[in-house]
């Protein structure tokens, strides 16, 4: 089970084998041995025996803001697997596996995006999204020849700029989304896609854990000082499938409104258990930051997330985030668990399984990859 615990000012106590959330309007029993991810947003009392039963039962407890924005995890027991992870390293270091590993990654990645398009193509009568399905098909037929790791991040990068050219074209309403912006995003699209894959990147910590995974060493995204960077690899195949097309039903399907979404003011913006006192509002006035760019929080997804961040993926200067509304936030929570939760038929399995197991396979495949068992990896592909 995952559960999710955005209830400001919710306490989660221990009873036994038992936590026990308590909110001023209910009281809930989550029982332990169920307990996969326990996901905490905002303000939300953990109680030390609490926090002792969490650790002692390893359950991957993550820490976010209330709008969603990844701030830690619970450091749970490392990998047992010791010459596993000597080997994960060691192969970190190996440019020929990398290569091939990250060539199918991001092959995965383009034709998933690709076929996202032409299904717009298809249902929207949108000629354009079918050119930029070529494209991305043209892209990933290229990363064949690539001879190196930074020239697959390329072709990713150039996927990346063509894809969310387009994506706008999937939308019945114009809800100002143009391109991918992240930090802060600065419209409604853009506020949908970084909560769920937020949410989608710590389903893929977890499954990489559950494979006995160390979840550092990785071949396409590099290694950067605190960054788990295996999950961000694995996560790739599964955010057009899982994220982009979610968040396309949630606005065409009218299950997301426009008043779902709000700006907060500027000096509020920052406030996670209250409101600032004067003297840390005079110093965050954008008149006298050293950058415009500070005058905002940093609304998005996980840090190190994108393989390349350009400079048009940037807000404007003063540029306000836009965060979805309590109950807005508990639909979107939903809809991603109940989509996370079904089931198709995986090619490679050759059974049928949900998303959310799809991902711990696709760790699992990766394993058998590290072990020599595979020899290639085979991402998951949309039909």
């Amino acid at each position: 089970m995952i559960a999710c615990i955005c209830e400001q000012g919710a306490r989660i106590s221990r009873e036994g084998r038992r936590l026990i959330v308590t909110t001023p309007e209910v009281t809930r029993t989550i029982f332990v041995e169920r307990l996969e991810q326990l996901l905490l947003f905002g303000n939300v009392q953990l109680t030390p025996p609490a926090l002792f039963l969490l650790l002692r039962e390893d359950v991957d407890t993550v820490f976010l803001r209330r709008d969603g924005r990844y701030m830690g995890r619970l450091s749970c027991r490392e990998p047992a697997n010791v010459f596993l992870r000597k080997r994960q390293f060691a192969l970190a270091d190996d440019s020929a596996f990398c290569t091939r590993a990250a060539r199918r990654m991001v092959q995965g990645k383009l034709l998933n995006q690709a076929t996202v398009l032409a299904r717009i193509r298809r249902s929207r009568g949108q000629e354009a999204a079918g050119e930029g399905a070529y494209e991305l098909r043209r892209l990933a037929r290229k990363a064949e020849d690539a001879t190196d790791v930074d020239s697959l991040r390329g072709l990713e990068g150039s996927g990346a700029a063509c894809y969310f050219r387009h994506l706008p074209l999937a939308f019945s309403r114009d809800w100002g989304f143009s391109r991918r912006v992240r930090r802060p995003p600065t419209d409604p699209v853009n506020a949908v896609l970084s909560l769920l894959y937020t949410l989608l990147i710590n389903r893929c910590c977890a499954s990489v854990r559950i494979a006995g995974l160390d979840p550092a060493p990785a071949c396409l995204h590099a290694a950067a000082y605190g960054r788990q960077s295996l999950p961000l690899d694995l996560v790739e195949e599964f955010r057009p499938m899982v994220a982009d097309t979610l968040t396309i039903s949630l606005f065409n399907m009218r299950m997301l409104r426009r008043e779902d979404f709000e700006t907060p003011p500027p000096q509020d913006a920052e406030a996670e258990g209250g409101d600032a006192d004067e003297m840390d509002a005079l110093l965050r006035d954008p008149v006298g930051l050293m950058s415009p760019d500070n005058a905002v929080p940093d609304v998005s997804d996980l840090p190190g997330e994108q393989l390349n961040t350009p400079p048009p993926d940037a807000p404007a200067p003063g540029a306000r985030p836009v965060l979805l509304c309590k109950e807005a936030f508990r639909k979107v929570l939903t809809a991603f668990h109940r989509k996370m939760e079904t089931e198709f038929f995986h090619p490679v399995a050759e059974r049928q399984m949900t998303y959310g197991d799809a991902l711990i396979f696709q760790a699992r495949l990766y394993r058998r990859l590290i072990e020599g068992e595979v020899e290639e990896y085979s991402p998951l592909m949309l039909r």
